[in-house]
């Protein structure tokens, strides 16, 4: 046997000798790795076996710390610890109103379960290095578990809407009335709404967050139109406070008024009314304005006063005008400003108010001069005789002629004698005295009267006027013949039988009257325009000779005893031609016709009486 030898150098064998060292280091390394790593997986598996159905170290919910619980103990910790839900961590404000409410009931819930899962969850997955990480940094930093909680609105809602069962109120209007003499009122009231789902979104974001929050709720307002009558209802109150008293501010004692409306009658005219305009809506209360204008209308007539000129006399010394009365300053009743006065005081508590008047000027004042007015000379003038007229007679002559002294007539008016005489009465200083009246002369108040109206008649004739109205007697009358003969004569017989001219010159005229002894004048006074009159004689036809005398007994008087109560005339028809013309024109040509009955005698007698043949005396 061949054996080979080799032989090394010391370099050689000292490599060798390193090799084999390292080689036996290297597995004395591996072999306490490996029982290292057998130690540490030994110590895992004993350390995951004891928390096999624990929460790893450093888990921890709701700063709850979770480390080493069983599901159980979490679940039992984390709902001691988490009471958010049950705290009263929402307050709902109105004003000074509040109400507090807690998450759940609003509508959120814990689940504890899963929340509990959650935390245990960390450190257990389907990777061994993951988990090993998640529990290695569970247990050095700490791992929070948020809570799981659910929201549902539809809770918060409700819990809102029984809110608003509080919260709500309804709008009232106001009102306001009248029972009987007391006044009624209801104050209204602002509705209030509360606006759920204006509200609700607020709720969201602090609720997520678990957190505690203040909600102002969203309040909707709903104003009445009338909210507070108040000062309606006073002035209501103000008005039936006490009667009312209507005055004439002018009244004398002897004049119209007071009028009184007690409080009941005030009651029943009280009006309130609701209006609307851009301002708004309001109560409006006063007394009926109709009613009140009815009623006034009423009393309008009695408290209205003609506007009178101012009365003058020509004086023919000096030409010039002499004041005899001064002017009247009319009156007629303002019914609009006197309803509007007496709702305005009323209201303010005013219960003794003076009616209202628009005064009404006359066309002729105090100073009125006769240049101003084209009264410069006398333009007419006539005279009429009652000679052997009765006492009482002259007295009515007196009495109706003194209304037309001094009066004017404007240029172009039209006068009616019928509208310048007073009330023919007793009390105004009348007579009664014979009149025509019904075919018999019978003893009437004003008998007279006509010899004024035919002495005007004339006085208008011969002064060149416009005849417009004249009416005669019905038969002759001696007294209206004098010194001209029949067919001149004018009877009036208010308001029926009237007189009237038209004063067509271009100024004012101005009538003056005077009675003297047995004669009547009137005088009219203006300025000529150049207009010449010319007035015919009668033409008498036709004359009927008149009755034979009648005789009634009248028990009233005495056996033996006879008086005339009627006298007797022929009848007759009369025309009488007036021409006025100027600077040649015929301004007015006229015919005056009249028809005369033939009149019977009357005389009465007492029973028993011889009756003489009598011989009828001639007319009064």
């Amino acid at each position: 046997m061949q054996v080979s030898t080799f032989s090394r150098s010391p370099a050689q064998i000292h490599g060798l000798t390193i090799s084999i060292i390292l080689g036996r280091i290297a597995l004395t390394l591996a072999l306490a790795f490996g029982l290292v790593l057998a130690a540490a997986g030994l110590a895992y598996a004993g350390f995951r076996g004891a928390y096999r159905e624990r929460i790893y170290p450093g888990v921890s919910a709701w700063s709850e710390d979770l480390s080493g619980m069983s599901l159980a103990q979490a679940a039992e910790a984390l709902s001691r610890a988490f009471t958010y839900p049950q705290a009263e961590a929402f307050t709902f404000r109105d004003g000074e109103k509040s109400w507090t409410a807690t998450p759940a009931q609003l509508g959120l819930s814990f689940d504890l379960p899963a929340t509990v899962a959650g935390a245990y969850s960390i450190g257990r997955s389907q990777s061994l290095i993951g988990d090993i990480n998640a529990q290695l940094d569970a247990w050095y930093y700490g791992r929070t578990v948020s809570p799981i909680v659910m929201y549902n609105p539809g809770r918060a809602q409700v819990y809102l809407e029984n809110l608003a069962l509080e919260v709500d109120r309804p709008l009232v209007e106001a009102s306001l009335g009248v029972n009987g003499s007391e006044v009624s009122v209801q104050i209204g009231q602002i509705g209030r709404e509360l606006d759920v789902t204006a509200t609700l979104p607020q709720l969201t974001s602090p609720i997520t967050a678990l957190a505690e929050a203040e909600v102002p709720l969203a309040i909707r307002e709903f104003s009445p139109e009338i909210l507070d009558p108040t000062a309606q209802a006073e002035a209501a109150r103000r008005i039936l406070a006490e009667p009312l008293t209507i005055t004439d501010p002018a009244a004398t004692e002897a004049g119209p008024g007071p009028w009184v409306f007690d409080q009941q009658t005030l009651a029943d005219l009280l009006v309130i009314q609701r209006v609307a305009d851009a301002s708004g809506a309001r109560y409006e209360v006063g007394l009926d304005a109709a009613r009140l204008e009815t009623y006034l209308a009423e009393l309008a007539p009695q408290l209205e006063r003609q506007a009178r000129n101012a009365r003058f006399i020509f004086n023919d010394d000096t030409r010039q005008l002499d004041l005899m009365a001064p002017a009247v300053i009319g009156r007629s009743l303002d019914i609009p400003a006197t309803v509007q006065a007496i709702n305005m005081l009323t209201t303010q508590g005013q219960h003794s108010i003076p009616l209202v008047f628009h005064d009404i000027q006359p066309a002729v004042g105090d100073s009125a001069t006769g240049a101003e007015l084209g009264i410069t000379a006398l333009v007419s003038d006539q005279y009429t005789n009652f000679a052997g007229s009765s006492a009482a007679r002259i007295q009515n002559i007196q009495a109706a002629s003194k209304n037309f002294l001094g009066l004017l007539v404007p240029p172009g008016e039209t006068f009616s004698m019928a509208a310048n005489l007073d009330d023919v009465s007793l009390d105004n200083g009348y007579a009664e005295a014979l009149i025509i009246f019904g075919g018999r002369t019978i003893k009437g108040v004003g008998g007279g009267v006509c010899q004024v109206s035919t002495t005007l008649f004339r006085t208008a004739i011969f002064g060149g006027f416009q005849i417009d109205e004249r009416y005669a007697h019905a038969y002759r009358v001696g007294y209206y013949e004098h010194g001209f003969g029949p067919g001149l004569d004018a009877t009036v017989y208010a308001p029926l039988v009237d007189f009237k001219f038209t004063n067509d010159s271009p100024h004012w005229l101005l009538i003056e009257s005077y009675v003297y002894k047995n004669e009547l004048e009137f005088k009219f006074y203006s300025t000529s325009d150049g207009r010449t009159v010319e007035v015919s004689r009668p033409e008498i036809m036709n004359v009927v000779p008149h009755p034979e005398a009648k005789y009634e007994e009248n028990p009233e008087l005495k056996t033996g005893e006879i008086k005339q109560v009627d006298w007797a005339a022929d009848g007759a028809d009369t025309t009488v031609y007036r021409t006025v013309t100027r600077g040649g024109e015929v301004i007015h040509q006229d015919t005056i016709r009249t028809h005369y009955l033939p009149w019977q005698a009357v005389y009465q007698y007492g029973p028993g009486t011889q009756l003489p043949t009598p011989t009828p005396p001639a007319a009064p």
